[in-house]
């Protein structure tokens, strides 16, 4: 089964599909964790200390992101109308958390070894070791970055934000480990594990950002709102009515249009109501899924038309 073999707005075998992703994270965290682990362990190398603590904070937020996909696929209840698509925001923030956290261990370990330096060991199997592992999250991060963005999955485009930053991390730390093994400055190993301690929480900073925002009922990209506010008028273009507003949110993979129109006031029910069908189709053809609401209000009267109508 593809992405494309799924029904527009089918949340649930949406979830199910994008889980497969999750579960590739996961499978990666825990082989970059072994190998990591290892080459921390034989070369005693703060960079690379910090390195596998990274990882092993990928693997707990794989685990989160993958609760956060099956809890958004949940439909609404009595206690959610509008689903748990927020679900995956949650995610993101606590992805973000994690960072800073990891961000925090690394400086703090790297300060520790300015001041009393250790010299590494067996540094060059411990550069092999970081750098198979960096391959492995460069590989799933793009592949997580690119199907978060093609299917607005924020949980999604937060792990592979997540992988990419470890990989970062690692190149960073196999710069320190290389220079130290080439020149043997082995102050070089603390100093470039600050530099990408402070990096990585910038990324954090990012996903909590965007997770709060979503959190808050962020309103659409301004692009798709044009789309929507374009489709609604395309719709029935030929009828008297005016749109007034259009507001837009977002809930994970999941998009809110709510449109207001004026009419004439002498319209019946029925065609008032026809045409916002028309409106709801349009806009669920520009994007499959959308929840759509149109409000139907009356056109005010001017002043010279009512004196007419008198």
């Amino acid at each position: 089964m593809t992405i494309n073999d799924i029904a527009p707005g089918d949340h649930a075998s949406q979830s199910r599909y994008l889980e497969r992703f999750l579960w590739l994270s996961i499978a990666t965290a825990i082989l970059t964790v072994i190998i990591k682990g290892f080459a921390a362990w034989v070369t005693n190398s703060v960079g690379l200390w910090s390195d596998a603590l990274e990882s092993t904070v990928n693997l707990v937020a794989a685990i989160v992101a993958l609760w956060a996909i099956r809890l958004s696929a949940k439909p609404a209840d009595d206690n959610h109308d509008f689903g748990h698509g927020k679900a995956e925001y949650m995610s993101a923030a606590v992805e973000g958390t994690l960072i800073f956290i990891a961000a925090g261990a690394i400086i703090y370990s790297a300060i520790g070894r300015l001041i009393q330096p250790v010299e590494p060991e067996q540094l060059g199997l411990g550069l092999l070791l970081s750098t198979i592992a960096s391959l492995l999250n460069l590989g799933t991060g793009l592949l997580l970055l690119r199907a978060g963005r093609k299917h607005r999955s924020i949980t999604l485009e937060a792990d592979g934000k997540h992988l990419l930053t470890d990989v970062w991390t690692s190149v960073g730390v196999l710069v320190a480990i290389g220079l130290v093994f080439l020149t043997g400055w082995t102050i070089l190993d603390p100093i470039i594990a600050i530099l990408v301690g402070l990096n990585i929480l910038f990324t954090g900073f990012t996903l909590v950002r965007r997770s709060v925002v979503g959190l808050l009922d962020g309103s659409l990209p301004p692009e798709e709102v044009e789309i929507v506010t374009q489709a609604a008028r395309e719709a029935c273009s030929s009828c008297d009515m005016t749109i007034t507003q259009v507001r837009t949110r977002e809930s994970g993979r999941q998009r809110f249009v709510y449109v207001t129109l004026e009419v004439p006031g002498d319209w019946t029910v029925r065609r008032a109501h026809d045409i916002a069908d028309l409106v709801e189709g349009a806009v669920d053809e520009a994007f499959p899924g959308t929840t759509t609401f149109v409000h139907v209000e009356p056109a005010k009267v001017t002043s010279g038309a009512a004196a007419t109508n008198d």
